[in-house]
């Protein structure tokens, strides 16, 4: 069997992300590399007032770079009663700040009505050496089904925002992160398992974040691995909370709100080192 043409990378002013795009290795059969308007989104999601505004001042541009479908790489199609995994669509998406990411792939999400795989690129200019940017990525995926009352529709059950990466100043668990992403390393079967495994490399990043362990798991150890880290968020939210109360609590409050954050910060320490 032939070995498959190989992107040779694609110009886009970036050259972190080109590079990290290269090393993906996606055959040239998949490449798209072309610009979505922003238009096309107000028109096919729906959106709020924050999400307008989100769109119109913190999004630049929208590039759509790779189409996986069977006709382009050979993993099969999967469907069933609740999910339609026939292709997969891969955009960059540059942003002016990162503040709203995970509304602007939520919108996104709505829009394109097919599994998507968003790349956030945020550029910051360097404070010691302002002509020298610093190239940042995240990676962005939803998990979909279809709406059964309106087909046309897809509702979002879950979305997974990565931390960021600094492309320049990779960690080596940021780099296990990103070199699991190489499309020879993922699941060829069909879409919906390529899809899974790749959520699950962005929740083995999300927890590395916090434990300093990148490792990958799958089935039940994986589902295990997302109630510890949805915990561990949920209690760092009561950590955040208690802390805004300490500062307009009376003394004796304050003794009282303190043994709460202390119990509570041991248990983050206990899952951390479970993540």
């Amino acid at each position: 069997m032939a070995e498959p043409n190989l992107s040779k990378g694609l110009s886009l002013g970036l050259p972190h992300f080109e590079a990290f795009l290269h090393s993906l290795n996606v055959p040239d059969s998949c490449v798209l590399n072309k610009p979505l308007y922003k238009k096309m989104f107000q028109e096919h999601a729906d959106l709020d007032a924050k999400d307008k505004k989100a769109l119109k001042d913190d999004v630049d541009k929208i590039r759509w770079l790779y189409t996986l479908k069977p006709t382009t790489i050979n993993i099969a199609p999967y469907s069933d009663d609740l999910r339609d995994y026939g292709e997969l669509a891969f955009l960059q998406v540059e942003l002016s700040n990162g503040k709203s990411a995970e509304r602007i792939g939520h919108l996104i999400n709505r829009a394109i009505p097919y599994p998507v795989v968003i790349f956030f690129c945020l550029t910051e200019a360097k404070e010691t050496d302002l002509s020298e940017a610093c190239e940042q990525l995240a990676i962005c995926l939803a998990d979909k089904r279809i709406n059964k009352a309106d087909k046309e529709k897809w509702v979002i059950e879950e979305l997974l925002t990565s931390p960021w990466v600094s492309l320049a100043r990779v960690t080596d668990t940021e780099q296990a992160f990103l070199n699991s992403l190489i499309l020879r390393g993922l699941p060829h079967s069909n879409f919906w398992q390529f899809y899974q495994t790749l959520m699950a490399r962005v929740q083995a990043l999300q927890c590395a974040e916090i434990s300093g362990r990148f490792h990958l798991v799958s089935g039940e150890s994986a589902e295990q691995q997302q109630e510890q880290l949805q915990q561990y968020k949920k209690i760092e939210q009561e950590v955040k909370k208690l802390r805004t109360q300490i500062k307009q609590a009376e003394f004796s409050q304050q003794v009282m709100l303190n043994t709460q954050i202390k119990h509570l910060e041991l248990k983050l320490k206990q899952l951390a080192e479970l993540l």
